[in-house]
């Protein structure tokens, strides 16, 4: 059983106290509140805080519904670029859309979805109107004219007042987006600007994950966090804002501290008051730090999951979607904290694996392998075949183990192989019949029907959820999917499968 070293529970008491003591600071003025990291799945809070719920900052949210309108951001850029979410292997305008779903499950009030640095783009357009065909308030948001340095510019009609303003009724406004750099502050600045000049005081605050302020600048769980943002270049710093005005060391990022005295001159310019902030760490709600539990715990997890995005990284970057840069980045990071790949297990193991069947005569140029690392640490492989992909034959054995079968066991009826199989290469026209990891489950589920063994194998999958897993070649972009909606953490060595450029 995976150990615990992150208090959950005083973590959602402590949030919202500190963001309630935020809101009545104003004597009943809006909020504006900008959500730094994910505000739904966080999994990567999960990964390095071993007991961190992925679903607390909306769950907390959700206590003060009554209170809360949600903006999204996003930025035009990453709609064209097709930017990704790895966690979900789904692109951020997808991730707008699976928010939007989230956020009114939890009976949450989703205001408007906001196109930040909008340029006239086909691909941005389409998904304005998707949006607006759906039902769903769109506002196009342009870059700021005199940003970042002529405030007078910033704070005037042609800055902030060229972009049109969010109607908002509530006092407490949730912004956030599918990642970083969405344009999440800006819109928070244009709203302040806009509440101002129709008379109404407003505020602004961050809600902070990481860096965790109150941690040293070079503990893992930090630096964690670089990792997780080499494709923004972020780098935590000591905040010399913050140890200035109180003598204490306070851990930030480099772009909320270069951008600090700015964002200071265009609160103060928009409300004609002194800021309240001293430092960016002010800015922030942040009680992370004092909810960890075991810290020897968390700085091993987040070894962890930094080994794991480097492994990421090296993948993007055989890609061709990451800069060679980012991914020396990445593997600095794993040197910094001592450690190397084959110090996640399943690497070592699902390489191993592959080599002994090698030498074991097996003559396949394109073997490929997986390694999951079961609940008690034991480790299950599977191989690819020209029956299923290594992913599909990995989490079959996985089940057996888990239902303490033999791994010789019949769970699939040939006739529903071969079935499926058929209609693959006979029907829908694919070249090959090889069965993908989705493909064997929903075979595995139709077999249950008349197989008991099968239908118990079914009924383990919950327990994959949060097992570390290694493929030896890059999965493909369904198998990826498949593999984190069952709550498996995947990585891959950066090798493609054959040569094809595209295969079916």
């Amino acid at each position: 059983m995976s150990k615990i070293g992150f208090d959950a529970e005083r973590y959602i008491t402590e949030q919202s106290q500190y963001i309630l003591q935020r809101i009545n600071k104003g004597q009943g003025d809006r909020l504006y509140l900008e959500f730094g990291g994910k505000l739904v799945h966080d999994k990567h809070a999960m990964r390095v805080l071993p007991g961190f719920d992925e679903n607390a900052k909306i769950n907390l949210l959700q206590k003060m519904k009554d209170q809360v309108e949600v903006i999204i951001c996003i930025y035009a850029g990453d709609i064209t670029t097709n930017k990704t979410r790895h966690d979900f292997g789904i692109t951020y305008d997808q991730e707008v859309l699976r928010l939007i779903d989230t956020f009114r499950q939890y009976d949450l009030k989703v205001n408007s979805v906001v196109v930040t640095r909008y340029q006239p783009q086909p691909t941005v357009d389409m998904f304005i109107n998707k949006l607006e065909q759906r039902g769903i308030k769109t506002y196009k948001h342009f870059f700021t004219k005199g940003y970042p340095t002529d405030v007078d510019t910033i704070v005037s009609e042609e800055g902030y007042g060229a972009n049109p303003y969010i109607e908002v009724e509530r006092p407490l406004i949730v912004v956030t987006g599918p990642g970083g750099g969405s344009g999440k502050l800006a819109t928070c600045l244009s709203q302040l600007y806009h509440e101002y000049m129709k008379g109404r005081k407003a505020r602004y605050a961050k809600f902070e994950t990481f860096p965790v302020w109150n941690l040293p600048l070079k503990h893992p769980v930090n630096l964690a966090y670089e990792a997780a943002t080499v494709d923004l270049k972020d780098v935590n710093m000591i905040d010399s804002f913050h140890l200035d005005a109180y003598g204490d060391r306070a851990v930030n990022y480099n772009r909320d501290i270069e951008v600090f005295p700015v964002i200071k001159r265009i609160i103060e310019k928009i409300t004609g008051e002194e800021s309240e902030y001293k430092s960016p760490t002010d800015m922030g709600v942040n009680r992370v730090g004092v909810c960890i539990t075991d810290d020897d715990v968390c700085k091993e997890a987040a070894c962890q999951e930094i080994i794991r995005r480097f492994l990421i990284a090296k993948c993007e970057f055989r890609k061709g979607k990451i800069s060679a840069e980012q991914l020396n980045r990445a593997e600095l990071l794993v040197k910094e904290v001592g450690k190397n790949v084959s110090d996640r297990v399943v690497v070592q193991a699902a390489r191993d694996y592959i080599e002994e069947k090698r030498e074991a005569g097996c003559e396949d140029p394109n073997l490929v392998g997986m390694a999951i690392e079961m609940p008690d640490g034991t480790i299950v492989t599977g191989r690819s075949s020209e029956l299923m992909v290594a992913a599909a034959a990995a989490v079959l054995n996985a089940t057996k183990r888990l239902a303490h079968f033999d791994d010789e066991l019949l769970m699939i009826t040939p006739h529903v192989i071969e079935t499926t199989q058929r209609l693959k290469t006979e029907t829908l026209g694919y070249e090959k019949a090889t069965l993908s990891c989705e493909e064997i489950l929903m075979a595995l589920a139709i077999s249950g029907a008349n197989n008991p063994s099968a239908a118990v194998a079914m009924s383990k999958l919950p327990q994959l959820k949060n097992c570390r897993a290694h493929c030896t070649a890059i999965l493909s972009d369904r198998d990826e999917q498949v593999l984190s909606a069952l709550g498996l953490d995947v990585t891959c060595d950066p090798e493609y499968v054959s040569n094809n450029l595209y295969t079916q």
